[in-house]
């Protein structure tokens, strides 16, 4: 049995919010879903700070993370949540339209599980986010934790 995950994506485009969050239920994902408009409404999430929704201690989440972000951008998010010894557990997955290889080995090496590139293409950004819910959804989304 697979424990519940619950999704998070930090992504400040309603449109691509909806686009996102469409794609992974046609995968059969299930999971609750929760969107962050900024970086520090990521933040404030993990921490506590915000008010509700707040992380639950018990509860394991996965992060669709953007790049450009209003307040604090994806990097500055993924830096401070892998610096977090209970954080870093969390899988992050880049999803940004920015494919600068510079940019991707950037948050490689700050420490994100995966990092995909959203084209331009509405067709090809479809394929993308579905192929994502596929991958989600044979791994159960349970993505391993990074220690």
């Amino acid at each position: 049995m697979t424990e519940e995950v619950v999704i998070l994506i930090a992504e400040d485009d309603a449109g691509h919010f909806a686009l996102i969050k469409k794609n992974l239920w046609r995968s059969c994902i299930a999971n609750e879903i929760l969107q962050f408009k900024d970086g520090q409404e990521v933040l404030d999430f993990m921490s506590g700070q915000g008010g509700e929704p707040v992380r639950k201690p018990n509860t394991k989440y996965i992060l669709l993370l953007d790049i450009r972000m209003p307040k604090v951008d994806g990097r500055e998010v993924l830096r401070r949540m892998k610096e977090d010894a209970q954080l870093r557990k969390i899988p992050v997955i880049m999803l940004t339209t920015t494919d600068e290889e510079a940019e991707v080995e950037n948050c490689y090496d700050l420490g994100c599980s995966f990092y995909i590139v959203k084209p331009a293409d509405y067709n090809k950004f479809m394929e993308a986010v579905g192929n994502l819910g596929t991958f989600l959804s044979l791994q159960g989304v349970s993505v391993p934790a990074i220690a």
